[in-house]
């Protein structure tokens, strides 16, 4: 008689500081784009999984917001994503790079020493590293998170990540799937397509525009051939208003055209997109828009 194979499902919570490539690793893991990815800060806000499924196994990966001292209620809402995803971690995959101190946000070491899930420390960039370099980084964190098992990869070039799947596919518990065979990820496409709306923000305004504006979908109407979308772009002042819109509405457009190209990629069908500009002054501390928004959970 055939032994039956045991299903294994778990949760896999992907932290670290901003700018590390958490977001990049969890695209490359998944092997769909998943979370956007910029080179700024804060770019992640909200906790998005990614489901990866097998014959017998289903990982459960989640992108996370870069860990940081809030300002304001909503990075306030952010860091409580982070502090969700370490209590029920199955594995935590604690991101660094070569480059960042390892004395940043240091309580979050304290508490990776402390959990009870298998921690595996994953030292991305390592293409920009010497082997020296990467030694002596390799070594440095062995003693500050000695339960830690350590992975140097690079996300970008996909390098070392198949040893990392493995290590991953043999801690995961057995358990029954967690989510359908068939699903990709616990968003639907109204997130994605705020998301890609709001890449394009941080990819083409600077300073403090980015950090002050919200996209919130205001209408999403899936017809045979094409998708209508209206988009609504919340900033905090008039003069941040101007500057999305810009002169005859020449940024406001750039910004819609690209989102449409990547969204018509994403989708795999025609958009129509609709974007439009308002001012709130305090969204990033108002309780109500802030659940509106999706960062209060109930």
């Amino acid at each position: 008689m055939e032994s039956t194979k045991i299903h294994k499902a778990g949760f896999v919570n992907i932290i670290g500081n901003p700018n590390v490539g958490k977001s990049t690793l969890m695209n490359a893991l998944v092997g769909e784009r998943i979370s956007i990815v910029t080179a700024k800060a804060q770019t992640t806000r909200h906790r998005i999984m990614g489901i990866v499924n097998g014959e017998d196994y289903q990982i459960v990966y989640s992108d996370t917001p870069g860990i940081l001292k809030p300002n304001y209620g909503l990075q306030e809402r952010m860091m409580q994503f982070v502090e969700t995803a370490i209590g029920d971690a199955d594995i935590i995959l604690y991101v660094t790079d070569v480059v960042e101190k390892s004395t940043k946000n240091e309580e979050y070491i304290d508490k990776l020493n402390k959990v009870n899930s298998p921690v595996l420390l994953v030292i991305n960039k390592i293409d920009l590293s010497s082997q020296a370099g990467m030694e002596e980084i390799y070594k440095r964190w062995q003693e500050l998170v000695p339960k830690a098992e350590i992975f140097p990869v690079s996300a970008t070039e996909k390098f070392n990540l198949d040893s990392l799947f493995n290590r991953i596919l043999e801690l995961i518990p057995a358990n029954p799937a967690w989510y359908d065979k068939d699903v990709l990820t616990d968003r639907n496409l109204r997130f994605f397509a705020s998301e890609i709306i709001r890449e394009k923000i941080l990819l083409n305004y600077g300073k403090e525009i980015p950090y002050c504006t919200e996209v919130v979908i205001d209408s999403f109407q899936e017809k045979e051939d094409i998708y209508h979308i209206d988009a609504i772009i919340y900033v905090m002042r008039d003069s941040q208003k101007g500057i999305i819109i810009g002169n005859k509405g020449t940024s406001l457009k750039r910004v819609g055209t690209q989102a449409r190209i990547d969204m018509e990629a994403f989708f795999e069908k025609r958009v129509f997109l609709q974007t439009f500009v308002k001012v709130n002054p305090n969204w990033r501390e108002d309780k109500r828009k802030l659940k509106q928004f999706g960062y209060i959970l109930d």
